[in-house]
């Protein structure tokens, strides 16, 4: 996912967004804990997409 991408959507959505990706950094979380997970880079890649999704709703907040 881009920043670029992001930045198009309104609050709503973004806030939709980022409950899926907390939602499945939970279920990542929960993968590793029982020795399901192979790909462990997917937890990173989640993390990251996370705070993307927070930067673009801080920056609209602020505006």
């Amino acid at each position: 996912m881009k920043a670029s991408e992001l930045r198009g959507k309104d609050q709503v959505a973004l806030q939709k967004e980022l409950n899926d990706l907390l939602k499945a950094q939970f279920g990542l979380r929960m993968q590793i804990a029982t020795q399901q997970l192979s790909n462990t880079s997917q937890l990173k890649k989640v993390r990251r997409d996370i705070a993307r999704v927070k930067t673009v709703l801080n920056t609209k907040e602020a505006k």
